[in-house]
């Protein structure tokens, strides 16, 4: 018998117990972190291992911080379902409202009613932002403001924000609204003017307990509801109409 069939006493032959198998397992389980994350996760740990230094002690409560950091800044793989015509969930967390609002004037669409999808994000969930439609960005555009708390409805003109306008590749423009809340203190956009962009691909990360509004063209059918929760880059939030089709009523 050669080596490479080689059996344990379990049956198992050492092949399956390569090293190479169980690393893979392991960057399988553990998912990749945003890079937004990195000083913040460097800055804890650094933190942590001065306080060891001086105290010899707390060895354990620092690398359970550094952990919850590195941890909070997770950015999974996520895989965007074959379908055109859609908007995605841009983020992960709960549907907080449904409603039919102007939007905002940064993101330049037009001044009329149109639907919008808000996710609240506890500070459970993941935190970085998904482009929610094949296509290219036409602009993004940052406000500072207030850092009210996340789930207000009021927190979507009054807080500090990011807004990305898209042009998908059907020539429907949906925007996305990265929206700080009580703990957030800063917003991550990773795209620009003129960015060809994907469906379901990571483009930005809130920082702590934060908002994301999606407006949507008018016409569009929302297949989300209230209270339901969404994966980034997976759900679908919404059938788009055709460029040109005219508005339901």
């Amino acid at each position: 018998m050669s080596d490479q069939s080689r059996e344990t006493p379990s049956g198992i032959s050492h092949e399956g117990f390569s090293l190479s198998h169980v690393a893979g397992l392991v960057r399988a389980a553990i998912p990749p972190m945003h890079p937004g994350g990195r000083p913040l996760v460097a800055g804890v740990a650094l933190a942590a291992g001065l306080i060891r230094a001086v105290t010899g002690r707390g060895t354990m409560a620092g690398v359970l911080a550094t952990a919850a950091t590195a941890a909070f800044f997770r950015s999974p793989v996520r895989v965007a379902p074959p379908l055109t015509g859609v908007a995605l969930a841009a983020a992960d967390g709960t549907v907080a409202t449904i409603s039919d609002v102007v939007p905002p004037p940064e993101l330049d669409l037009p001044r009329v009613p149109s639907p919008r999808v808000s996710v609240f994000l506890s500070v459970l969930d993941v935190h970085v932002q998904r482009i929610p439609a094949d296509g290219h960005v036409l602009a993004v555009e940052y406000r500072p403001g207030k850092f009210l708390s996340a789930d207000l409805d009021k927190a979507s003109e009054d807080n500090e924000r990011s807004a990305l306008l898209l042009e998908t590749t059907s020539g429907v423009r949906l925007g996305v609204v990265q929206i700080a809340g009580l703990l957030a203190r800063r917003i991550v956009c990773d795209v620009a003017a003129g960015d060809e962009v994907a469906a379901g691909e990571t483009y930005g990360l809130i920082r702590f307990g934060s908002r994301v509004d999606t407006y949507l063209p008018p016409g569009s059918q929302v297949t989300v509801a209230v209270g339901q929760r969404t994966i980034g880059g997976e759900t679908v939030l919404a059938r788009l109409p055709e460029a040109g089709e005219p508005r339901r009523s």
